[in-house]
């Protein structure tokens, strides 16, 4: 398993932690920066991360800013990508199972660094769904990719 990371300056302390996090359950990471808290513009790390993903098919990705929520919509606008941003790990689990998920948006601000690794974790843990009305609902968001 890979995941590509990213962050804005909101939420680059948060991202360290997650890496950390990530490498000590021996999944690869790549940080896509930023590398710092100066300021920087979110979207320009979602396109980064997203465009990764969705090159590299078997991968993940991994945003944060303030909310996780400008993330999730930049990150979305690249074909190939679901990106979800859970609040908790019951949202985070159906992500992945319903949705089919391959990045995950979180908050730096929003919930302890211990929150966001319990539902980063689920995340990780979760599987797509194989149930024919969740996998019929997903074709069809790659449908209106195409439109």
């Amino acid at each position: 398993m890979k995941f590509y990371l990213g962050s804005d300056h909101a939420g680059y302390k948060t991202k360290e932690a997650l890496q950390k996090y990530l490498v000590k359950k021996g999944i690869e990471t790549i940080d896509l920066g930023a590398h710092d808290e100066g300021r920087v513009d979110y979207p320009d790390f979602a396109e980064k991360v997203a465009k990764m993903v969705a090159k590299d098919k078997d991968s993940f990705g991994l945003l944060v800013c303030g909310t996780g929520i400008g993330m999730s919509i930049a990150a979305n606008k690249v074909k190939g990508i679901r990106a979800a941003n859970p609040f908790n790990t019951k949202t985070a689990a159906l992500a992945r199972e319903h949705n089919n998920a391959n990045v995950i948006c979180l908050s730096g601000r929003m919930y302890k660094d211990s929150d966001a690794k319990q539902i980063l974790g689920a995340f990780l843990k979760a599987k797509p769904s194989k149930l024919v009305r969740h996998v019929k609902r997903i074709k069809k968001i790659s449908k209106l990719e195409k439109k």
